[in-house]
This record gives C-alpha cells, sequence and structure tokens, in this order.
C-alpha cells in the first residue's frame, strides 16, 4: 500500500456515509475555508453537478466541497445534504443576503452491485459531512466505494470488488499533492511502477486475472457492459490559479490512466476534481508531476484495502 490521506492537505476533511446492506455510500471531501477548483472529465458516460463553473473565466473560483457518491444519477442528491450541512455552519459563497455553499459531485453506477432501489440522499450527504475529520480515514468499501466492482470486460461473473482510496506526496519545495480516488472501472487496475494487474477480470477456475484490455480488442463483449466509472479529487496546498487547477485536475486524470486499462472508455463516466488551498507557494510542474503519481497511488490503495 501507499502512504497518506487526501487530509494531509491542511483545511481539508474527509467523511463516508455507508450502507452496507445496500452496498452504496457517498464520500465527502470538505474545503470550508475555500479551495480554488478545476475538474476534467474523460469518461463518456459521466453523471457530475456544478462543473462548468469551474471553467477558467467563470465568476466563482472557490468551492467548499465535492461529493463523490454511488446511485448512478440519483447519487447526486447527496449533493444537497452537504449543502445543508455547510449553510448551517455559515459557509459559502456571499450573495444579496445569502451565502450559497459550492458542493460539486460525481457519481459512479453501483445499482446492480447491491440493493439498486436504495441510493445516497441527502440524509447519507448530511451524514457523511458530519463524520468528516482531518486525520487518517478508512479505505476500501466504504463512502463512495461501497459498492464499486473494477473489471467487467465479460460481465459482473469475471468481476472483483472495487473500492475508494487515498494517497499522498510531500515535495521537496514544502507543498503537498495528495488524492482520493473511487474505482468502479470497466477496465483492470494496474500496478503504474511495475505494470502487474492489481485487480480486474479474474478467471474463479484459475484465480489468474484475464487482461480486459485485450478482451475488449478481441471481441464484442463491450456491448454487454455498463455501469461503470472512477471518480475522485486531486488536492494540494500550493496556491493555483483557476486555469492551473483545471490542469491539476487534467493531471489526476493521467495518473487514471496509467492504472486503470482501459481507461477513459465510452462506458465510463471518468471524472476528476482539483481543490487548491494556496497555503504554499511551490513550483507548478513539480504539484502537476505529484498530481499523476498520487492518483495512481490512491486508484492502487482503493483495491489493495478491499
Amino acid at each position: 500500500m501507499y502512504s497518506g490521506w487526501i487530509t494531509d492537505i491542511e483545511g481539508l476533511k474527509i467523511g463516508h456515509s455507508t450502507n452496507d446492506q445496500a452496498m452504496t455510500g457517498c464520500t465527502v471531501v470538505l474545503c470550508e475555508e475555500g479551495a480554488v477548483g478545476g475538474v476534467e472529465v474523460r469518461g463518456g458516460a459521466p453523471g457530475t453537478r456544478e462543473t462548468d463553473l469551474l471553467r477558467a473565466g467563470c465568476l466563482v473560483e472557490k468551492i467548499h466541497a465535492v461529493v463523490l457518491a454511488g446511485g448512478s444519477a440519483f447519487g447526486l442528491d447527496a449533493a444537497c445534504g452537504v449543502m445543508h450541512f455547510l449553510e448551517g455552519k455559515g459557509v459559502g459563497f456571499d450573495t444579496a443576503g445569502f451565502k450559497v455553499p459550492i458542493v460539486c459531485a460525481a457519481v459512479l453506477f453501483d445499482l446492480s452491485t447491491g440493493d439498486g432501489r436504495v441510493r445516497p440522499d441527502a440524509a447519507m450527504g448530511y451524514e457523511a459531512c458530519f463524520a468528516a475529520k482531518s486525520g487518517p480515514a478508512e479505505q476500501g468499501r466504504v463512502g463512495a466505494g461501497a459498492g464499486a466492482t473494477v473489471g467487467k470486460a465479460l460481465g459482473p461473473t469475471y468481476a472483483m470488488y472495487g473500492g475508494i482510496g487515498m494517497a499522498s506526496i510531500s515535495l521537496q519545495c514544502g507543498a503537498k499533492v495528495a488524492a482520493v480516488m473511487a474505482v468502479n472501472a470497466l477496465g483492470d487496475v494496474i500496478d503504474y511502477q511495475t505494470g502487474s494487474i492489481l485487480a480486474g477480470a479474474i478467471d474463479n477456475t484459475t484465480g489468474k486475472f484475464l487482461d480486459s484490455r485485450e478482451i475488449l480488442k478481441s471481441s464484442c463483449a463491450w456491448k454487454m457492459v455498463g455501469g461503470n466509472t472512477v471518480i475522485g479529487v486531486v488536492a494540494t496546498d500550493a496556491k493555483l490559479g483557476s486555469a492551473q487547477a483545471n490542469r491539476l485536475a487534467a493531471m489526476g486524470q493521467n495518473g487514471l490512466a496509467l492504472s486503470i486499462r482501459p481507461a477513459h472508455t465510452l462506458m465510463d463516466g471518468d471524472t476528476v476534481f482539483a481543490l487548491a488551498t494556496g497555503r504554499v507557494e511551490a513550483d507548478i510542474h513539480a504539484v502537476f508531476a505529484a498530481a499523476q503519481e498520487a492518483a495512481a497511488m490512491a486508484i492502487a490503495n482503493a483495491v489493495s484495502c478491499v
């Protein structure tokens, strides 16, 4: 396992809400003081909220929370609970007489894993906020990773459980970069350092991994699979502008491509958010390089903790 947590970035908290019986849940990353946000969507089937406002040049630059949830599009409701929690604490973007919390979200499809009639809702979002803390947090099959699976090129019979994982990197310049990733990929999870498969499509008779990329290249199996997506957050305490935060999210997607084979398919909704708290002056090239690695490490931890 790789070391570190998303909360190694000062000012961030993380909390999970999990329904073990229904095998679904949500995870919230809170940045109550506000952080410059960015996003990169590369999957062909995303489910998201408040991504347009993260484009460089828009009015609102700082966001207050990111929600990662199961439940497919139904799970976006969890963000409403996060808004209520933050509003109660007086956190939000100043408007005429009100503070409006800026809460971004992305969802993954886990409806067919457990009880698909139960989805993350506003109550679960609020619960995740209430549970949020600044220290180490549980990884594996919790929160948004509770119903995650990977390696579905031949359908659920050959798939393995995914999960949610975290990792962080400290740079010589004094900045830190961290990631949290909920892994529910169509493809296999790869150790980015060795190229070996950590989790994915598996032959239950022999216990040997099958290569999802080769499966898809040699058949029409992709027509029979759906309900995937890797979603996550890459964060840093470095000072970044809006355009740079969006580039940070793109580097997080590069880490996803290192660790998921194949990645960014039409059947995945791969979405990575970025948060920059702006506490440290740092070389952006070092930060970007670390973001790619931190995302890859978090993905490995997501399946190693299952």
